[in-house]
């Protein structure tokens, strides 16, 4: 059995090396100094915004928690809290033990999106652009992690808090949330990647809608245009009750059963299929096929003639 799971050990790692080429290709940030991008530069001055906090919590269920921290302000993102994000995010795609992820703010609301105190205060072009750029690369990174998150949205979720719902594979909506883009308002459009990854949940229709008429969107019009995933306390959600928190592990849980390599091993081939050519995203499948077959889990399934059950 040793030698048997050495030997499996060691064909995983040659057999993995042409997916996680593709796949590092993939999770590498959007833009870089070529883009007249300097990640330091941009930290620093999101640094002399403070307030609030990024969360995070990793479970032995193999589910973090990632929790957005600023009540006084709606939990809107202070430049720190920008910082604060791409740090947890970082924790997260080096969590091996980690199968899924709920994003959640505090006190019973979403996110209200930016600080208007530092929206303010880099106020001019470049700032904002490299302000924008930062985020984009964040959120695409959050999208990204080899974990099946969700989105748990309670109260608003407004502007970037939208957009942030959107970097999540799914979202489930409180009976009493809404989720609104409301840039318009601002005289901007979405500016974190969120029109993008808008267009590919609800369609270009539905986006047009979204952003065009800012629309308010409650789980009922969520679940209708396919922006909700399911509504706590609800049929759809089957959540076997308990807060709101307690709902969305629930809820997750189904999706993310059995070992973290297999689950973290489904979201690869998912975000290789959503992501690249048909041609490389068939052969990145191969490739983390590869880094499964044979494996403890196989094995253990093989052996126990699970397959039909």
């Amino acid at each position: 059995m040793v030698l048997c799971a050495l030997r499996w050990q060691l064909q995983k790692s040659s057999r993995s090396c042409g997916a996680w080429g593709r796949l590092l290709q993939i999770q590498s940030s959007l833009y870089t100094s070529v883009h007249g991008f300097n990640q330091e530069e941009i930290r620093e001055k999101l640094l002399a915004f403070p307030g609030g906090s990024i969360d995070l919590l990793k479970q032995d269920s193999g589910i973090a928690v990632l929790t957005i921290n600023n009540p006084s302000r709606m939990n809107a993102f202070s430049g720190s809290m920008m910082v604060d994000l791409e740090e947890q995010v970082n924790q997260l795609e080096n969590w091996t033990e980690g199968k899924g992820l709920i994003v959640q703010g505090a006190a019973e609301t979403f996110c209200s999106g930016s600080d208007l105190n530092a929206v303010r205060a880099i106020s001019n072009p470049q700032d904002g652009m490299k302000m924008c750029m930062f985020m984009q690369n964040t959120l695409t990174r959050l999208l990204r992690l080899p974990l099946i998150s969700v989105a748990l949205v309670e109260g608003r979720a407004l502007g970037g808090g939208a957009e942030l719902t959107t970097a999540c594979d799914f979202r489930l909506m409180a009976s009493d949330s809404v989720i609104q883009f409301v840039h318009k308002h601002m005289g901007l459009v979405p500016g974190w990647g969120g029109a993008a990854r808008l267009v590919h949940i609800v369609g270009s229709q539905n986006a047009l809608k979204l952003l065009g008429g800012a629309l308010k969107v409650d789980p009922k019009l969520g679940l209708q245009i396919g922006l909700a995933d399911g509504t706590l306390g609800g049929s759809q959600a089957e959540d076997g009750g308990g807060t709101p928190l307690q709902q969305a592990e629930h809820w997750i849980s189904r999706y993310i059963k059995g070992p973290a390599p297999v689950i973290q091993a489904v979201k690869k081939v998912v975000l290789s299929g959503r992501e690249l050519s048909l041609s490389e995203a068939l052969r990145t499948e191969k490739d983390v096929f590869g880094t499964v077959w044979g494996g403890p889990a196989n094995m253990q399934a093989l052996a126990s003639k699970s397959k039909h059950k």
